[in-house]
Protein backbone atom coordinates (compact mmCIF):
# COMPACT_ATOMS: atom_id res chain seq x y z
CA UNK A 1 0.00 0.00 0.00
CA UNK A 2 1.38 3.38 -1.02
CA UNK A 3 1.97 5.55 2.03
CA UNK A 4 1.10 9.20 2.44
CA UNK A 5 4.80 9.94 2.87
CA UNK A 6 5.58 8.36 -0.51
CA UNK A 7 2.83 10.34 -2.18
CA UNK A 8 4.06 13.53 -0.57
CA UNK A 9 7.53 13.03 -2.00
CA UNK A 10 6.08 12.82 -5.50
CA UNK A 11 3.54 15.61 -5.07
CA UNK A 12 4.56 18.00 -2.26
CA UNK A 13 1.55 19.84 -0.79
CA UNK A 14 -0.52 18.88 -3.87
CA UNK A 15 -4.07 17.66 -4.24
CA UNK A 16 -3.02 14.02 -4.65
CA UNK A 17 -1.16 14.11 -1.33
CA UNK A 18 -4.14 15.57 0.52
CA UNK A 19 -6.52 13.13 -1.14
CA UNK A 20 -4.37 10.17 -0.13
CA UNK A 21 -4.19 11.47 3.44
CA UNK A 22 -7.98 11.86 3.40
CA UNK A 23 -8.32 8.27 2.18
CA UNK A 24 -5.99 6.97 4.89
CA UNK A 25 -8.16 8.53 7.59
CA UNK A 26 -11.47 7.76 5.90
CA UNK A 27 -10.84 4.00 5.73
CA UNK A 28 -10.02 3.99 9.45
CA UNK A 29 -13.07 6.09 10.27
CA UNK A 30 -15.43 3.89 8.22
CA UNK A 31 -13.75 0.52 8.69
CA UNK A 32 -13.29 0.16 4.93
CA UNK A 33 -10.67 -1.87 3.06
CA UNK A 34 -7.11 -0.76 2.48
CA UNK A 35 -6.88 1.42 -0.65
CA UNK A 36 -5.86 -0.48 -3.78
CA UNK A 37 -3.43 1.44 -5.97
CA UNK A 38 -4.55 2.22 -9.50
CA UNK A 39 -2.79 4.19 -12.27
CA UNK A 40 -5.33 7.00 -11.82
CA UNK A 41 -5.76 6.84 -8.01
CA UNK A 42 -7.25 4.26 -5.65
CA UNK A 43 -10.12 1.80 -5.24
CA UNK A 44 -11.67 1.14 -1.82
CA UNK A 45 -14.18 -1.53 -0.81
CA UNK A 46 -16.77 -0.01 1.51
CA UNK A 47 -18.81 -3.21 1.75
CA UNK A 48 -22.31 -1.75 1.99
CA UNK A 49 -25.35 -2.59 -0.11
CA UNK A 50 -25.58 0.88 -1.63
CA UNK A 51 -21.89 1.67 -1.38
CA UNK A 52 -20.06 -1.45 -2.45
CA UNK A 53 -16.85 0.23 -3.57
CA UNK A 54 -15.48 3.58 -4.65
CA UNK A 55 -12.90 4.76 -7.14
CA UNK A 56 -11.04 7.89 -6.06
CA UNK A 57 -9.32 10.03 -8.71
CA UNK A 58 -7.35 12.99 -7.29
CA UNK A 59 -6.67 14.42 -10.76
CA UNK A 60 -9.37 12.93 -12.98
CA UNK A 61 -8.62 12.65 -16.71
CA UNK A 62 -11.44 12.24 -19.21
CA UNK A 63 -10.06 9.01 -20.66
CA UNK A 64 -9.76 7.39 -17.23
CA UNK A 65 -13.26 8.40 -16.14
CA UNK A 66 -14.81 7.23 -19.42
CA UNK A 67 -13.02 3.88 -19.09
CA UNK A 68 -14.27 3.40 -15.52
CA UNK A 69 -17.81 4.36 -16.50
CA UNK A 70 -17.78 1.94 -19.42
CA UNK A 71 -16.47 -0.91 -17.24
CA UNK A 72 -18.95 -0.41 -14.38
CA UNK A 73 -21.96 -2.73 -14.19
CA UNK A 74 -22.42 -3.05 -10.41
CA UNK A 75 -24.92 -0.76 -8.67
CA UNK A 76 -23.44 0.86 -5.59
CA UNK A 77 -20.17 1.74 -7.30
CA UNK A 78 -19.11 5.30 -6.49
CA UNK A 79 -16.76 7.75 -8.15
CA UNK A 80 -15.01 10.45 -6.14
CA UNK A 81 -13.53 12.83 -8.69
CA UNK A 82 -11.60 15.85 -7.49
CA UNK A 83 -13.03 18.29 -10.00
CA UNK A 84 -16.30 20.20 -10.18
CA UNK A 85 -19.52 18.58 -11.37
CA UNK A 86 -19.69 20.51 -14.64
CA UNK A 87 -16.20 19.36 -15.65
CA UNK A 88 -16.94 15.65 -15.33
CA UNK A 89 -20.61 15.61 -16.35
CA UNK A 90 -19.91 15.17 -20.11
CA UNK A 91 -17.73 12.11 -19.39
CA UNK A 92 -20.54 10.05 -17.86
CA UNK A 93 -23.06 7.61 -19.27
CA UNK A 94 -26.55 6.45 -18.39
CA UNK A 95 -27.20 5.32 -14.84
CA UNK A 96 -24.78 7.67 -13.08
CA UNK A 97 -26.32 9.94 -10.46
CA UNK A 98 -24.68 12.89 -8.74
CA UNK A 99 -24.64 13.23 -4.98
CA UNK A 100 -24.23 16.75 -3.60
CA UNK A 101 -20.85 18.34 -4.35
CA UNK A 102 -17.97 17.96 -1.91
CA UNK A 103 -15.04 20.17 -0.99
CA UNK A 104 -11.61 18.92 0.09
CA UNK A 105 -10.51 21.14 2.99
CA UNK A 106 -7.54 21.33 5.34
CA UNK A 107 -6.58 23.11 8.56
CA UNK A 108 -3.38 23.48 10.61
CA UNK A 109 -4.30 21.92 13.95
CA UNK A 110 -3.79 23.68 17.26
CA UNK A 111 -4.91 23.32 20.87
CA UNK A 112 -8.61 24.10 21.36
CA UNK A 113 -10.65 24.61 24.54
CA UNK A 114 -14.27 24.92 23.44
CA UNK A 115 -16.99 25.49 26.02
CA UNK A 116 -20.18 23.44 26.02
CA UNK A 117 -23.25 25.71 25.64
CA UNK A 118 -25.73 25.78 28.49
CA UNK A 119 -28.35 23.08 28.24
CA UNK A 120 -26.10 20.53 26.53
CA UNK A 121 -23.64 17.81 27.51
CA UNK A 122 -20.68 16.44 25.55
CA UNK A 123 -19.36 12.88 25.65
CA UNK A 124 -16.37 11.53 23.74
CA UNK A 125 -14.72 8.13 23.41
CA UNK A 126 -12.01 6.51 21.32
CA UNK A 127 -12.09 3.03 19.84
CA UNK A 128 -10.08 1.52 17.01
CA UNK A 129 -8.18 4.74 16.48
CA UNK A 130 -11.35 6.79 15.96
CA UNK A 131 -12.56 9.41 18.44
CA UNK A 132 -16.28 10.13 18.46
CA UNK A 133 -18.02 13.11 20.01
CA UNK A 134 -21.69 13.15 21.00
CA UNK A 135 -23.64 16.23 22.10
CA UNK A 136 -26.99 15.75 23.84
CA UNK A 137 -29.57 17.93 25.51
CA UNK A 138 -29.90 17.89 29.28
CA UNK A 139 -32.76 15.43 28.74
CA UNK A 140 -30.51 13.13 26.70
CA UNK A 141 -31.84 13.94 23.23
CA UNK A 142 -29.43 13.78 20.28
CA UNK A 143 -28.13 17.20 19.23
CA UNK A 144 -24.83 16.79 17.31
CA UNK A 145 -22.04 14.35 16.58
CA UNK A 146 -18.79 13.83 14.70
CA UNK A 147 -15.67 11.68 14.58
CA UNK A 148 -12.01 11.97 13.67
CA UNK A 149 -9.31 9.49 12.70
CA UNK A 150 -5.69 10.58 13.25
CA UNK A 151 -3.21 8.69 11.05
CA UNK A 152 0.17 10.15 11.92
CA UNK A 153 0.65 13.80 10.91
CA UNK A 154 -2.87 14.11 9.46
CA UNK A 155 -6.33 13.50 10.89
CA UNK A 156 -9.61 13.14 9.00
CA UNK A 157 -12.83 14.56 10.40
CA UNK A 158 -15.90 12.62 9.30
CA UNK A 159 -19.67 12.29 9.67
CA UNK A 160 -20.24 15.69 11.25
CA UNK A 161 -23.94 16.19 11.95
CA UNK A 162 -26.15 18.61 13.87
CA UNK A 163 -29.84 17.88 14.39
CA UNK A 164 -32.11 20.34 12.59
CA UNK A 165 -33.71 21.58 15.82
CA UNK A 166 -30.30 22.40 17.34
CA UNK A 167 -28.56 24.28 14.56
CA UNK A 168 -27.17 27.82 14.91
CA UNK A 169 -26.38 27.22 18.58
CA UNK A 170 -22.65 26.66 18.25
CA UNK A 171 -22.85 22.88 18.44
CA UNK A 172 -21.17 22.24 15.09
CA UNK A 173 -18.30 24.45 16.20
CA UNK A 174 -18.16 22.63 19.53
CA UNK A 175 -17.92 19.23 17.83
CA UNK A 176 -15.29 20.36 15.34
CA UNK A 177 -13.08 22.16 17.85
CA UNK A 178 -13.28 19.20 20.23
CA UNK A 179 -12.25 16.82 17.44
CA UNK A 180 -9.50 19.16 16.28
CA UNK A 181 -8.08 19.32 19.79
CA UNK A 182 -8.21 15.52 20.12
CA UNK A 183 -6.23 15.12 16.90
CA UNK A 184 -3.74 17.79 17.95
CA UNK A 185 -3.15 16.02 21.26
CA UNK A 186 -2.61 12.77 19.31
CA UNK A 187 0.25 14.43 17.43
CA UNK A 188 -1.49 15.32 14.16
CA UNK A 189 -0.61 18.68 12.64
CA UNK A 190 -3.08 18.91 9.75
CA UNK A 191 -6.81 18.28 9.68
CA UNK A 192 -8.45 17.09 6.46
CA UNK A 193 -12.06 16.57 5.50
CA UNK A 194 -14.45 16.57 2.58
CA UNK A 195 -17.38 18.82 3.37
CA UNK A 196 -20.81 19.37 1.87
CA UNK A 197 -21.83 22.83 0.63
CA UNK A 198 -23.70 23.36 3.91
CA UNK A 199 -20.85 22.10 6.07
CA UNK A 200 -18.32 24.17 4.15
CA UNK A 201 -19.77 27.33 5.68
CA UNK A 202 -19.10 26.06 9.20
CA UNK A 203 -15.63 24.78 8.40
CA UNK A 204 -14.61 28.00 6.68
CA UNK A 205 -15.70 29.97 9.75
CA UNK A 206 -13.32 27.80 11.81
CA UNK A 207 -10.35 28.47 9.53
CA UNK A 208 -10.52 25.49 7.18
CA UNK A 209 -9.25 26.19 3.65
CA UNK A 210 -10.89 24.76 0.54
CA UNK A 211 -8.30 22.91 -1.53
CA UNK A 212 -10.35 21.27 -4.29
CA UNK A 213 -13.93 20.61 -5.36
CA UNK A 214 -15.05 16.98 -5.47
CA UNK A 215 -17.72 15.49 -7.72
CA UNK A 216 -19.44 12.56 -6.02
CA UNK A 217 -21.57 10.16 -8.04
CA UNK A 218 -22.80 6.60 -7.97
CA UNK A 219 -24.03 4.03 -10.43
CA UNK A 220 -27.75 3.28 -10.15
CA UNK A 221 -29.12 1.97 -13.44
CA UNK A 222 -32.84 2.31 -14.07
CA UNK A 223 -35.00 -0.73 -13.40
CA UNK A 224 -36.34 -0.62 -16.95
Amino acid sequence: MTTTATAAAADPAGTATLVRAWIDGWVVSRGASDPMDRPWGWTIDAGQAHHVSRHVLPEPAEADVRALVAATTAPGTWLKLFADDDTVRPWLGAGWQFDQPGFLMSLPLAAERPEVPAGYTLTSWTRGGVTRVLVRTAEGHFAARGQIAPTGPTAVADQIETAADHRRRGLGSLVMRTLQNTAHEAGATTGILVGTPEGRTLYTSLGWETRSPMASLHFKPSAG
